[in-house]
């Protein structure tokens, strides 16, 4: 009896997967810039604090940017891409009504008595689990890295960035009227808000780079076309 092979292309290429859509025909892609502009538009026109929103949104301008200048000669794979949109859209939602003041992080807070509204830890936690991936992909993908290095400098590149973040706050809240710093650090009186904040993005930097080392060790390498 003749053997039938059905050959299922995924919806979403991963970074094993050869890249084979230009942006036109990807429609994945598409559909998550559709989703996150409708949604950054939303967050957009009626911001809590304004002065706030325009401050957090340079992080989004620059990596939107990036990520369309790249595209062409760079590409990632869809789940990346989903990826970064997902950790944006977080963003987006904390810039919008600044990341001490989030109606869920609040809910939280006051439903289990943390004190405070932890939703700026979430989000540099899930800025560890979801941007090493991309990076760990571009490594892979797009230089001659392999092995340890391709696990370690993704990390590196996370705990920098995060530093570089806390760095960015701290000009900022140095430059800026008072008000405008306060909520834009989103310390919310803890003075090692910094640290932990670092602390979060290296924990999930770990955990996504110790999984994707575990389920891709026997995986080809990936190519592009």
């Amino acid at each position: 009896m003749a053997r039938i092979v059905l050959v299922i292309h995924p919806v979403l290429t991963t970074a094993t997967s050869p890249i084979l859509r230009r942006f036109r025909q990807n429609r994945p892609l598409q559909g998550m810039t559709l989703l996150y502009g409708l949604f950054w538009l939303w967050a957009a026109a009626a911001p809590l604090h304004r002065e706030d929103w325009f401050l957090e949104n340079l992080l989004v301008f620059i990596a939107v940017a990036a990520l369309g200048a790249t595209y062409k000669r760079y590409p990632l794979s869809d789940l990346s891409y989903l990826l970064v949109t997902v950790f944006l859209a977080l963003h987006t939602l904390g810039s919008h009504y600044t990341y001490a003041e989030v109606p869920l992080g609040s809910w939280f807070g006051d439903t289990f008595e943390f004190g405070r509204n932890h939703y700026d830890r979430v989000v540099h936690l899930v800025f560890g689990l979801l941007i090493s991936y991309p990076i760990w992909e571009y490594f892979i993908r797009h230089s001659n890295i392999r092995g340890f290095w391709c696990y370690f400098l993704p990390f590196a590149v996370v705990v920098a960035s995060s530093n570089f973040y806390e760095f960015i706050e701290w000009c900022v809240a140095m430059i800026v009227e008072p008000e405008s710093a306060l909520k834009f650090l989103g310390t919310q009186g803890d003075v090692f808000d910094a640290q932990k904040d670092t602390g979060l993005a290296i924990m999930g930097a770990l955990v996504t780079l110790t999984l994707t080392a575990y389920f891709g060790r026997r995986t080809p390498t990936p190519s592009r076309d």
